[in-house]
Parts: C-alpha cells; structure tokens; sequence
C-alpha cells in the first residue's frame, strides 16, 4: 500500500514522512520531486516553460504512478509519499492510476493553522550563497497557501484523514499517521479500479439526451478529461449491453430498452494506449424526473453536466469530440457511421 502525506507546502510532510519509514515495518520514503527534478533535464525548457508548475505536465503524473508501482514490486511492504496534491482531478488521475494496478492509497492530510505555515516558511533558513533563491522558494510557498484553503475547503477534508500537525515535532505527527494507519482509521480511498488494458480493447459509450437535446457528459476520476457514460466491453459481453451496464453503474440510470448504435470508431494504437473499438450508442433523451435521477458524483464520476455540441468543444479531447460531432450528425440522419481514427471512411 501507499500513505500518501498532502498538505501545504510547510505543513511538515517530508519530515514527518522520514521519521514515518522508521515506525512502519517494510516501509519505503518516495518522494516524487525527484521527477520534477528529472523531467528539468529531460525536456525540452519551452515545455518546461509551457507548464508553470511539473505537476501541470501529463508525463510527471503518469511517472509518479508508474514509478510508486515499480519500486512496491521491487520492494514490496509501504510506500509513503509525501506529496501536496491540490487539484482534485490530479488526486484522481494518480490515485486511480495505482488502484488500477490494485495498490491501496491511504491518504493523510497535514492541516497545521495557516499562521504556523507562515512562520515556517519564514522561518526557513536561506543558504548563503543563493539569498534570491531562496526567497523566490519562500514566495513560491506562500503563493500556494490559497490554493490550499481553496482545497481544504472544496474537497480535502472530506477526502483525507487530517492531522494537526501544528503543535506536533515531526516524531509526534509520524506516530500519529502511524497508529491511525495501524487502527484503520486511515480508509483506502474510494478509487474505482480499472485495470490498464495490455491490447487493444472494445469500449462502449452511450449519448443521453436532456429535454434541450444537450448531451450528458461525464467526468471519471480514474482519467483526465470529459467522457460520456460507458466503458470497456467485457468478454462474451454485447457492445450495446454493456453500455447499459455502465450508465447504470455510473449514473444509477437504467435504460428499458437496448440503444441505438450510432458510431463506430477505430481509434489506432498510440503508444502506451494500444486503442481499439470504440462505439457509441443513442440512449434516447431523459425528462426532467429520469435527469433528477442521476446518482452523482460517485466513485467513478467527479461532476456531470448536459453541454450543446459547442460546449463539447470546450470540455472534450479533440478525439473524442470528433466522435461525438459524428455521433451527432449520424442521430440527425438515422444511419450509423463508421468511422477510422474520428473520420469517416467509405
């Protein structure tokens, strides 16, 4: 398993992550800064200019992920990460990538008072031969403390298990974390579990209509970006079947009848996704009562809303809007399509 440490930045997470591998049996310190530091000679300085902040670049959270999983099958026991997630659809993204590979996030979160962060940042000590480094590092972490608040307010309380750490020598604040883990007061985070596909696969999603013919989408928290409702096809299972069993396990809906297929897209392998069938399905419009249904956000889905076709444009990774565009044109004229890669062909 994982325990991963959140909190603002001066909250005492490294500190109370070192003195926390010596109390946890087995237990391995990652700390992913170390990627920040690696990409700085990896890429590129305009992309690195690009993303104001390494956590913004998609290959730092997919090198987190696939980098805690390496070293938990070489080392096995506990990872402990300490690490400020501040974005929620990052938390998501990292987390849902470990539950996919069945790996166990504990996630504590240091809340020391926002006057105790303040004197510690300031209190930091500045090497001699680096003054304004040292306080573009103190504004850096003084900068952050809003977002923080921001989070702590919007999703972090309900998501981790807090400690106060404001009173507590980093020793103290490790047995804390230490005994709540042991106690089972720190909960496995309520991650849905996808595995990563080794080959191509057969995914399947349908178009739920509101009263205005805007279309539902959704935003899972196991991957980056809007979706619609649906997922991978099982074995032996019907592409259109196993659409209804998703919008039902996502969104509580249960579809009477067997969708209409719109859209056939193969989408080509594009190194690590392996691509694959993808095929999308009318499930028709919901009045307002089915609408008022909707069990979100849940496990699976972060937020939910009905967007015109304009609106997709926005929300949507050009590939999939492609598809839906298609979809859409495919409803108004009553034939499916096929599609390669987003655009028709034949």
């Amino acid at each position: 398993m994982i325990v991963w440490i959140n909190g603002a930045y001066g909250a005492g997470k490294t500190s109370a992550a070192r003195e926390l591998i010596e109390l946890i049996p087995n237990s391995t310190l990652f700390d992913p800064e170390v990627i920040g530091g690696a990409l700085d000679q990896l890429l590129p300085p305009k992309r690195l200019a690009e993303a104001g902040d390494f956590q913004d670049l998609p290959i730092w959270r997919r090198l987190v992920i696939d980098t805690a999983a390496a070293m938990l099958a070489e080392l096995g026991g506990t990872l402990v990460v300490p690490m400020t997630l501040l974005r929620q659809e990052y938390r998501d993204e990292i987390f849902g990538g470990l539950a996919a590979r069945r790996i166990l996030v504990r996630h504590v979160l240091l809340a020391p008072a926002e006057t105790i962060l303040r004197e510690r940042i300031a209190g930091r000590e500045a090497p001699a031969d680096l003054p304004d480094g040292e306080i573009r590092v103190r504004q850096w972490a003084y900068d952050h403390i809003e977002p923080f608040k921001a989070a702590l307010a919007a999703w972090l309380t309900t998501d981790a298990y807090p400690v106060d750490s404001g009173a507590l020598t980093p020793r103290a604040t490790a047995r804390r974390i230490a005994e709540a883990v042991a106690g089972g007061e720190v909960p496995a985070c309520d991650i849905v579990q996808t595995p990563e596909p080794a080959a191509e696969t057969v995914a399947a999603g349908v178009l739920l209509f509101d009263e205005q013919d805007r279309v539902l989408l959704v935003d899972p928290t196991y991957k980056a970006g809007w979706e619609f409702p649906g997922g991978v096809v099982e074995r032996g299972e019907a592409p259109a079947r196993a659409g209804m069993r998703e919008v039902a396990e996502e969104t509580g809906l249960r579809l009477d009848d067997v969708p209409t297929l719109l859209v056939v897209d193969w989408e080509p392998p594009r190194p690590p996704a392996f691509g694959g069938l993808r095929l999308l399905f009318d499930g028709g419009r919901l009045d307002s009562a089915d609408a008022e249904r909707l069990r979100l956000p849940g496990p699976e889905l972060r937020a939910w809303r009905f967007a015109t076709e304009a609106e997709a444009a926005d929300l949507l990774p050009p590939v999939r809007y492609a598809r839906l565009r298609r979809a859409l044109r495919a409803r108004e004229r009553g034939h499916a399509m096929y599609l390669e890669g987003g655009v028709p062909v034949g």
